[in-house]
Formats: C-alpha cells, sequence, structure tokens
C-alpha cells in the first residue's frame, strides 16, 4: 500500500514527491498543505508548511528534503548545493544572498552556499551567504556559520561558529 501510494504522489507531483523514506501519513499531510492550500507551492519537493523556501530553481536539494523540518528559511537565490544526506533540524535559516550594506534595496550577487555530504545542521542554526561546509560537518543548535569550514568530520559551534570537535568518518548509511 504504502509503495502504491508512494507511486501515485511521483505520477502526479513529480520525482521530489516519491518520498522515499518518508512515512506516507507525513508525505500526504505535507502534499496537502503545499499543494492544495498553496504553502510553497513552487517547491518541487515536501516541505513543512511553516518553512519558506525561496528561489528552489537555484538549489540542488541532494537526496533529502530541505525544508521539511518546521519553520525553516531557505534562500536559494544565490543558489545552494545540498549533498547526500544532509539533515536540517527545526527553524534553521539558510540565506544565500546578502543586502548591500550601502543599499539596502539591492542584493549582493555571489557564489552558492554548498553543504557538503552526511552535514548536520542542528535546530535554530544559521548560513550565511558563500559558506562551504565539507563533508560530515555537524553545525550545533543556535550556531551562526558566517565561513566556509572545508575540513569536514567535525561539530561546529558558536556565535560565529568555529571548530569545537574533531569527528571520525561517517558511519551511518547514506
Amino acid at each position: 500500500m504504502a509503495s502504491l501510494t508512494r507511486a501515485v504522489f511521483y505520477k502526479i507531483f513529480g520525482k521530489g514527491f516519491y518520498g522515499h523514506g518518508l512515512p506516507v501519513y507525513l508525505l500526504i499531510k505535507v502534499t496537502f498543505f503545499q499543494k492544495i492550500l498553496g504553502f510553497n507551492r513552487g517547491v518541487p519537493w515536501p516541505v513543512h508548511w511553516t518553512s519558506r523556501v525561496t528561489c528552489p530553481s537555484k538549489i540542488n536539494r541532494g537526496t533529502r528534503y530541505p525544508g521539511l523540518s518546521m519553520g525553516c528559511h531557505i534562500d536559494g537565490r544565490n543558489g545552494i548545493k545540498f549533498g547526500k544526506n544532509v539533515w536540517i533540524g527545526p527553524r534553521v535559516s539558510i540565506v544565500s544572498m546578502n543586502h548591500n550594506p550601502n543599499d539596502y534595496y539591492n542584493y549582493i550577487e555571489g557564489e552558492p552556499i554548498i553543504i557538503g555530504e552526511n552535514c548536520w545542521l542542528g535546530a535554530n542554526s544559521v548560513i550565511l551567504p558563500h559558506v562551504e561546509l565539507g563533508e560530515h560537518t555537524v553545525v550545533a543548535a543556535g550556531a551562526v556559520v558566517t565561513h566556509s569550514f572545508l575540513e569536514g568530520n567535525q561539530i561546529i559551534a558558536g556565535v560565529p561558529a568555529k571548530v569545537v570537535k574533531k569527528l571520525g568518518e561517517y558511519e551511518g548509511q547514506i
């Protein structure tokens, strides 16, 4: 039954709604808010109705569903590239474009945010423009990431974020 439901969602809403790894009840609930009521209607993958995703066409979502956790703000105007198996906690903000400090009506274009494979962005963390995170980087809850951390296999925390612990290689499934 579950695989039939997923196949129907895939056929109607596109490959982003196949829902691999999602409970069917969650897929139905999110789809109702997104496709029927119109919350994040233009996003081609499941997104929680309290989250906001802007410019999804410039977001490579990887293998998971950015914005499926509640209260996320994901701004893809400069682009965001998620690696495989990136987990995003509730109320995470990923802001790819900043205002010009000399003219608030204009924005600064630049490089996309790149988040490596097997990263975990903890609750209430903020990723700012032009940041790149190496593979298996854990961003602690409440951290504000203002610059890149390319090395990977680490936990970063604080405001602004800094490395607080080195980790071994990721052992989980991708």
